[in-house]
């Protein structure tokens, strides 16, 4: 698994304007909220993917992704890498660019298998981190 480079994360955020959040926590104490709270005040629209949540970060959330009713830029993912296997397929299905999960979260299969379909797979990374360190 190769994590595009810091030039190709850089060009990713620069054009991201949403971000749909998966496994965002309505609990400000949780790192999922602290980090999408951050993201939102840098500028992106933060879209919570949450089933017990009905907002976060003063955004409606949903309950899964294909409920989101517009154009996602990146899939930010918060769960264990257990679940990626069905959060991929969920993902296709919704023709966002760029598949992203947070530290500790990794699935070599899924990560070879979005990337030869041509998605962009950034895995193992804190997007708000890579965020404050691009720029």
């Amino acid at each position: 698994m190769n994590n595009p480079s810091r030039e190709e994360i850089k060009e990713v955020l620069d054009n991201a304007k949403t971000i749909a959040v998966v496994g965002l926590s309505p609990n400000p104490n949780r790192t999922s909220y602290m980090v999408s709270e951050a993201m939102q005040k840098a500028g992106y629209r933060i879209i919570p993917v949450n089933p017990v949540a009905d907002e976060v970060l003063g955004e409606k959330s949903y309950a899964s992704l294909k409920e989101i009713p517009e154009p996602v830029d990146i899939v930010n993912v918060f769960r264990r890498s257990e679940f990626l296997t069905d959060l991929a397929e969920e993902f296709i299905e919704i023709d966002c660019p760029v598949f992203w999960t947070q530290l500790n979260v990794v699935d070599d299969n899924v990560f070879k298998s979005l990337t030869e379909q041509g998605y962009t797979v950034i895995m193992d990374r804190c997007i708000k981190v890579e965020h404050a360190i691009l720029k």
